[in-house]
């Protein structure tokens, strides 16, 4: 038959169960403490640790810092020597091009006054050939005023029914401001004929006549009562400037072989002054 459970029993069943809850709570208490502890004692390690590891980072990074430093130091010194030996060699190759460059510049030089002074004695050949050539047509025009105009003025004029009886050569005059000189004058004791002379009449030439004409009585004014003609003489005569001047009353002499005549129509009437 089976035993009766009292209250007593019940009781001190309680009691065994609050026995055993305290000591569950009182080793759950002392396993957190030890947790606790051992935590404290790992964090403080951890911490020690951290502080070990961190100085010597710090360490580290201070020679690392260091060695960089002089790692730099040495680089730029080596750049510094590096950059010198480059300027240096830079400064010799503009020395050596510049040279180069004075001894180029010196050879064209050279080569130039050569070319100049061949051009110059070319010139001075041209210069000494249009010279001669010149002094050739001066002496042409010489002749033809000396040989062939001066000495055939008085016959030529006589033969238009203009008296004059004798020439002067180069007259030149000046009054005040004014200058004028006459290639051939032929003259008597009223009547007088201005003669210019060129080598190429153009029509230039006989305006610049026409205004000597003008002002010839005003500068040589012992003829200031003669009656006076133009008339111009020349080799060659541009187009129809002949006509031109023969428009403008004057005569014109021209060369046929050895000898002049006047080529103006016998018909026409000149201008007087």
């Amino acid at each position: 038959m089976a035993q009766n459970i009292t209250l007593d029993d019940f009781y001190a069943l309680f009691r065994e169960s609050e026995r055993q809850r305290q000591e569950t709570e009182r080793l759950l208490r002392e396993s957190l403490e030890a947790s606790r502890q051992e935590f404290d004692r790992g964090l403080a390690e951890s911490r020690a640790e951290f502080q070990r590891d961190l100085a010597e980072s710090r360490a580290e990074f201070q020679r690392g810092l260091a060695e960089s430093r002089a790692e730099f130091k040495q680089d730029l010194m080596e750049f510094r020597a590096e950059f010198q030996r480059g300027l240096a060699e830079f400064r010799t190759e503009i020395q050596q091009g510049l040279a180069q460059s004075r001894a180029e510049f010196d050879r064209d030089l050279a080569e130039s006054r050569k070319e100049y002074d061949r051009r110059v004695a070319k010139s001075e050949h041209i210069a000494a050939q249009a010279s001669e050539a010149v002094s050739n047509l001066s002496s042409r025009w010489g002749r033809f005023v000396e040989n062939l105009v001066a000495p055939g003025v008085l016959r030529l004029f006589q033969e238009r029914g203009i008296l004059v009886d004798r020439t002067h050569q180069r007259m030149r005059a000046r009054r005040e401001n004014q200058h004028l000189e006459i290639d051939i004058f032929a003259v008597n004791h009223d009547v007088g004929v201005v003669v210019e002379v060129k080598s190429r009449l153009t029509q230039d030439h006989v305006r610049k006549f026409l205004e000597k004409l003008e002002i010839f009585k005003t500068i040589f004014t012992e003829y200031s009562q003669h009656q006076l003609y133009g008339a111009m003489a020349a080799i060659e005569i541009d187009g129809d400037v002949d006509k031109y001047a023969e428009n403008q009353g004057l005569f014109i002499i021209q060369q046929s072989g050895d000898s002049v005549y006047i080529s103006t129509d016998r018909e026409f009437t000149p201008r007087t002054c």
